[in-house]
């Protein structure tokens, strides 16, 4: 990978393909390696940049105040790329919504991969799920943490583990474990989500949800591709949370028609 660095640390990024530029944004429990198996069909036709948030895979937790779309627009300023097709997986998909909010002129189309909406009013399970977490983290027990993360986004509500992929929790671990370590450092400085007007997102828009994943996720893609102009709702009948890694090939073939426009 390769590194940008500033005052508050330094971000790695890898750049794969030629074409029209997209940026793939990581979900919160990974990093850019979650886009690994989508990669090569996209990077056929595309400049495909993938990235570390600060304090996930090799990017520095932040030494710092900032802001996650400043971020992103430091690094497409260092690349060259003046407007680019946003590809955001769970808080990744916050993330690209925020850019778009507020570099409207940067992004030529928006695709959300069941992106969290602020202010949620979450459900028991979610809410379970949570304290779970941070009573693993209070006790110290790291590894309690990573494996409730893994049965909530990895296995899901709605399967057993041997309806998942061989492998695939093993490939989570270190970056979900990697992502509870600087988590609280980095809710410190970032400075939170963008507040602005969905309808006012005039780019073509495709919402992604997988027919797996939590309940709440599953109404919070509705409600994305109702608010968005025009958005398109695709959903992903054998993929949980993170339907990159749950569906590469269906993923690339939902978004090979969106991305060309």
């Amino acid at each position: 990978m390769i590194t940008l660095s500033d005052d508050l640390g330094h971000l790695s990024y890898v750049v794969t393909g030629d074409g029209p530029p997209v940026v793939l944004v990581h979900a919160g429990i990974a990093d850019h390696h979650m886009w690994d198996a989508a990669v090569p069909a996209l990077a056929e036709r595309h400049t495909v940049i993938r990235y570390d948030l600060r304090g996930f895979g090799q990017s520095a937790p932040p030494s710092g105040p900032f802001s996650e779309t400043d971020d992103l627009c430091r690094l497409l300023d260092h690349l060259g790329h003046e407007r680019v097709r946003l590809v955001g997986a769970s808080w990744g998909g916050r993330v690209a919504v925020d850019f778009t909010l507020t570099h409207p002129g940067r992004v030529h189309s928006l695709a959300l991969l069941a992106a969290p909406w602020p202010g949620y009013d979450w459900s028991a399970e979610m809410i379970a799920y949570d304290e779970a977490e941070t009573r693993a983290l209070a006790s110290g027990d790291l590894d309690a943490a990573v494996d409730t993360n893994l049965d909530m986004w990895v296995r899901g509500p709605a399967r057993a583990w041997e309806d998942v992929a061989t492998g695939l929790a093993d490939r989570l671990r270190e970056p979900i474990r990697t992502s509870l370590v600087n988590q609280d450092v980095v809710g410190e400085h970032s400075q939170g989500v963008v507040r602005g007007d969905l309808s006012g997102i005039s780019v073509p828009a495709l919402v992604g949800i997988g027919k797996l994943d939590v309940a709440d996720f599953q109404d919070i893609a509705r409600r994305y591709a109702a608010e968005i102009p025009g958005a398109a709702l695709v959903e992903f009948p054998t993929a949980a949370h993170l339907i990159a890694m749950d569906a590469p090939a269906e993923l690339t073939a939902a978004l090979a028609p969106f991305l060309a426009r």
